[in-house]
């Protein structure tokens, strides 16, 4: 393995996700390979009634956030509480943290889409006088940040990257800059989305991105199957800490994980479908592990985008068996936890960090083996053991927004 160039360490995870309330109850429905798809009520009567929600419903949720919930959309609500347990697990305090020196980069897709609809039936129904003042920065996919940052009295840079399905990598991609340019000394990053709606669900299901698997909800999204057909939508928030490595160790701080390499590209193919073999993904691929100082064949896990759609599947499958021929673990969490959007990048880069500290591969839910033309290593049925030192985590979004995270052992 060559020398890994500039890295940074993730010294804090917060997740809250379909799965579960924090890190280890994810962790926990990950590993056990359960779906958590589930009919909607929300969605009761369209082509495509089944998401997979965060658990705690608004109530909950707004007790938990505390006096200022009202003013907060979903979206900033499981922001702030992820963020949270991240800043808690790295060992930091808001209160006594230099909070000019503190960056809050949070990346989402589309922004609070169930509140665009609430006001809108709202102006119609009610009339102007009626329309909340908060409405339009509650819509925008800069809400969560913008929440986390004044939560944690954080002011350093403060940014809400917008690549599709990327945001959430790019956001970590971004922070990790801003930490190696000396911009910021710790920031808090990653990305949350909460747009289960029934305008997203008919948008993405008359685009022909959703599972139609109504009848068999629990074992629709199926990453890499020969009959997969689409995703299951999606929320929650993945944040993680970041901070120069001599920083956290100065500070007694146990890396659980180094952020050593990004890489990102764009298609400029098509405003949906990804380019047929992934070639400029390769890209980007190539870029994050150049950035790590390692080689291809350094790389012994593949945490993969993996959507369960027909074309994304199908190009991520030739990447990873093109640039990875000695055939390295893969896993795709989105078989457990549907589609999050702006925030699956983030979600899956802080389980690519707890498959490297705890050695263990979750399988892919709902797959018995990889379609018959994918070579690629796919751990099924069970969680694999593995003594995993150096991983990439892809994420790929619609316009063409390609990024991958190089992970290693601290």
């Amino acid at each position: 393995m060559k020398k890994p160039g500039p890295s940074v360490a993730v010294s804090g995870l917060g997740l809250l996700t379909p799965a579960g309330d924090g890190v280890d109850a994810t962790w926990q429905a990950v590993r056990g390979g359960r779906s958590t798809a589930a009919r909607d009520p929300v969605l009761e009567g369209l082509p495509v009634d089944f998401s997979c929600r965060v658990p705690p419903g608004e109530d909950e949720l707004d007790q938990r956030v505390g006096r200022l919930s009202w003013r907060m959309g979903r979206t900033a609500k499981l922001a702030v509480l992820a963020a949270d347990e991240a800043v808690r697990d790295a060992g930091l305090d808001p209160a006594t943290w230099d909070g000019a020196r503190v960056a809050t980069v949070i990346g989402c897709s589309l922004g609070t889409i169930d509140k665009a609809e609430e006001q809108y039936r709202r102006l119609e129904q009610h009339g102007p006088d009626l329309l909340s003042p908060l409405a339009l920065p509650t819509l925008t996919p800069g809400h969560g940040v913008d929440e986390v940052s004044i939560h944690l009295r954080a002011r350093g840079p403060s940014l809400a990257p917008s690549t599709a399905c990327a945001s959430g990598a790019t956001a970590l991609a971004v922070a990790r800059d801003l930490l190696v340019s000396g911009a910021c000394d710790v920031a808090v990053a990653g990305g949350v989305e909460a747009a289960i709606s029934r305008l997203t669900a008919t948008g993405f299901w008359r685009m022909g991105a959703l599972s139609g698997r109504t009848d068999a909800v629990a074992g629709a999204s199926r990453p890499f199957a020969h009959d997969r057909d689409g995703f299951v939508l999606a929320e929650g928030a993945g944040i993680l800490v970041l901070e120069r490595v001599e920083d956290a160790v100065a500070r007694g701080a146990r890396p659980r994980a180094l952020l050593a390499g990004c890489g990102s590209t764009s298609d400029a193919h098509h405003p949906t479908a990804p380019l047929e073999g992934a070639h400029v993904a390769e890209a980007a691929l190539r870029t994050a592990l150049g950035e790590a100082g390692l080689t291809p064949h350094d790389i012994d896990h593949v945490n993969a985008h993996g959507t369960s759609t027909p074309l994304n599947d199908a190009a991520e499958a030739a990447l990873i068996a093109r640039v990875l021929p000695h055939r390295p673990s893969v896993t795709a969490p989105k078989g457990v936890l549907g589609h999050a959007l702006g925030a699956a990048g983030a979600i899956e880069a802080a389980l690519t960090v707890l498959t490297i500290q705890h050695g263990i591969v979750p399988p892919i839910a709902n797959l018995q083996a990889p379609a018959a033309e994918f070579d690629i290593d796919c751990v099924t049925k069970q969680s694999r053991r593995q003594d995993v030192r150096t991983a990439v985590s892809h994420s790929f979004g619609f316009g063409g927004h390609n990024v991958v995270l190089a992970l290693i052992a601290p």
